[in-house]
């Protein structure tokens, strides 16, 4: 009885363990035939049967699967590569002498090359835009279009404050790019950047807007900038910042890493919003200089001293310190002791925001000022006058003669520094016999105090009998005798 019922689990056993080689011999002939058929498709009443290799979709609910391969056909044959070459003096310790030049073999001088982007933006005219520290300096410049093809290119015009640049090549068979409005951005846009970074090649990056409207960037001119965590990176200054619809929305121009920009992207980047870069682009192509308008005063920061003795609730906006006769200041009638706390609804923090926005302004602009007096709320509308780029000295004083000045680059301003730029001095003259040069910054003097080159013209309302000027020259300060 017991070896029967032994003898039937054995005999179960064993036809288990049949079935189940059986099935499994099944089910790998299954698999393997399944892998090795190509996929048929099946009705619609029929249930297809479990995917055996993923792979992405050619269409979701009917729709193509989006991709930026399109739009990039239409925009990357208008992004160049800008090469530069400037000859820089290469200086000795015992100067020019061609004898111990000769002994060790250092030329008088040695060529620079660097790379960068630039956009065309007129195919018809073969205008391109591109960044003015690209090209600054540069002896020669060259574009490399993206079919292969190198032309010279010619300067038209630059604004270091914006760095914008303006530069024109033979128009052959080009292809320009659409402009947009960047006034529509806003942050969460899809952007993508195209460039030549490190002059690997035509490269192009996408991300979003990060902000609008960004400023208070150190080391950098007049900003409103569009900030992107599109990598921009070395060599792409001077490229394009375009929508999905492939137009042009702006000019990349920085990015920001606080272990130096060679240390690569850490999504902080910045491009000039095409509104501002086409209004500079068209007065160069007008006059070849960029005309800014200016309200004529001066200001400082309201600190919390400020601000409790004119009755403010907060510390921030700029002071009224001086008001120019003739200036737009003095014809909207601002006074000494106003506070700008807005400009055309724009918040004014503190001098540096309201000179930024001032900055950004063409001539005969019409702005709207919130102001407060005695601690009282006042709206007030200025027309912007044209500020003057340079003054002839001999105009303000007579020993001055041969020397020109001109408004600090703003770049330095965002730096700390202060004052007028010696633009020019004439060879012989009386300005450079009173030892004065050619890249001097005044900053003060027996003129009084000024911050730009209208209080620099003020100050020879009067003219001093002694005139002595403290100068910045290569990282020194020094007095300076006036004859």
């Amino acid at each position: 009885m017991t070896t029967d019922r032994a003898r039937t689990k054995k005999t179960s056993l064993l036809l288990a363990l049949t079935a189940a080689a059986a099935f499994g011999g099944f089910a790998a002939t299954w698999v393997r035939e399944t892998l090795q058929t190509p996929a048929m498709a099946a009705p619609s009443a029929v249930p297809a049967a479990l995917p055996t290799v993923a792979v992405l979709p050619t269409a979701v609910d009917g729709q193509p699967m989006p991709s930026l391969a399109p739009m990039l056909k239409k925009v990357t044959p208008a992004v160049v590569s800008v090469h530069t070459k400037q000859r820089v003096r290469v200086n000795t310790p015992f100067g020019d002498d061609p004898v111990f030049r000769r002994m060790f073999g250092i030329p008088e001088e040695r060529i620079s090359e660097s790379l960068g982007s630039g956009v065309i933006v007129d195919a018809e005219r073969g205008l391109i835009l591109t960044n003015h520290h690209v090209i600054e300096g540069a002896d020669d410049v060259s574009i490399t279009l993206s079919d292969g093809r190198t032309l010279k290119a010619e300067f038209v015009g630059s604004d270091p404050d914006t760095d914008v640049a303006l530069m024109k090549i033979p128009a052959q068979k080009l292809t320009a790019i659409a402009l947009a409005s960047s006034g529509h951005l806003q942050v969460g846009d899809f952007v993508v950047a195209v460039g030549n970074p490190f002059g690997v090649g035509q490269t192009v990056t996408s991300g979003i807007v990060s902000a609008v409207d960004r400023t208070g960037l150190p080391g950098l001119g007049f900003q409103n900038f569009i900030q992107t965590d599109a990598s921009i990176n070395p060599g792409n200054s001077g490229g394009a910042l375009v929508n999905l619809r492939g137009e042009l929305v702006g000019v990349n121009t920085a990015s920001f890493n606080p272990r130096g920009s060679m240390a690569g992207n850490i999504g902080l980047g910045f491009a000039i919003p095409i509104d501002l870069a086409r209004n500079v682009m068209a007065q160069l192509l007008d006059g070849g200089a960029v005309r800014r308008g200016a309200l004529g005063i001066d200001t400082q920061d309201v600190d919390a001293r400020i601000a409790q003795g004119l009755g403010l609730d907060e510390a921030r906006g700029a002071v009224v310190t001086r008001v120019y006769p003739g200036s737009a200041a003095a014809t909207a009638g601002l006074k000494i002791g106003d506070v700008i706390v807005a400009a055309n609804g724009q918040r004014v923090d503190d001098s540096a925001s309201l000179r930024n926005f001032q900055g950004l302004q063409p001539v005969n602009a019409k702005v709207a000022l919130d102001v407060r007096r005695e601690g009282k709320p006042l709206r007030i509308a200025a027309t912007l006058r044209e500020q003057p780029r340079e003054v002839d000295g001999a105009s303000l004083d007579p020993r001055l003669a041969g020397a020109s000045f001109a408004e600090l680059p703003e770049s330095l301003r965002r730096q700390g520094a202060s004052g007028v730029l010696v633009d020019k001095v004439a060879s012989g003259s009386r300005a450079a016999r009173n030892g004065l040069r050619k890249g001097d910054v005044i900053q003060a003097g027996s003129i009084g105090k000024f911050t730009d080159l209208s209080g620099f013209r003020a100050g020879f309302d009067e003219r001093p009998d002694a005139l002595v000027l403290r100068l910045w020259r290569n990282g020194q300060r020094g007095d300076l005798q006036m004859q």
